[in-house]
Parts: structure tokens; sequence; C-alpha cells
């Protein structure tokens, strides 16, 4: 049950993330390809500082990397974070999975 823990305290900083409607947002056009913080933020009709604050969230959690060309600073999907989130899914799945087998194990016991 303890790794269960430790693997849902690793996801939560990325659940919340994805809480946010315009992280999400970003989160699908970045799945497009690289987009400059100009770019997110017009798509968005967003201010560069919000944009900026959002990146920085979503940055920290492993799913999405920036990297300056230049003068422009690019966002491109980074996919540890979505590798956490699998995990995380198939953990939970397998804990459920053996939780109904035991129920349903112990609803076919005679009385």
């Amino acid at each position: 049950m303890m790794a269960q823990a430790l693997d849902f305290a690793a996801a939560e900083p990325i659940f919340v993330a994805l809480g946010d409607t315009t992280r999400r947002r970003m989160m699908r056009l970045v799945s497009e390809g690289p987009k400059s913080v100009s770019d997110l933020a017009k798509a968005l009709s967003v201010t560069l500082t919000a944009i900026t604050q959002h990146l920085h969230v979503l940055q920290n959690c492993g799913l999405v990397q920036t990297r300056k060309v230049g003068r422009v600073r690019v966002c491109a999907m980074d996919y540890r974070g979505l590798d956490v989130l699998q995990q995380w899914a198939t953990l939970n799945r397998q804990l459920w999975d053996a939780r109904f087998k035991a129920l349903a194990a112990m609803m076919e016991e005679p009385d």
C-alpha cells in the first residue's frame, strides 16, 4: 500500500497542473509540435506573463520543456510527466483489479 501512496505523491503535482483549463490547452498545442511562448499566448488569448507562469508549473512537473532559440523561447512536450501518470495508472489499475477479484471471490463464497 505504501508504494501506491508514494506514486500518488509523485503524480499529484501533475494532476494539479492538468486541473487548469489553460494548461490543458497549452499541452494540446505543444503536443502538435514545438510552439513559441508568443504563439501560445496568441492562440490562447492570454498575456505573455500568464503563459510564462503556466509554463513554469508545467515544466516543474515534467510535462513541458523550454529552450531558447535565438531570442525566442520554444516550448515542447516532455514525456517524463506522462510516464509518471502512466505508472500511477498502471499501479492503481492493478490495485483495483486485485480488490475487485477479492470481492468477487468473497461474494461467491456460500453463506
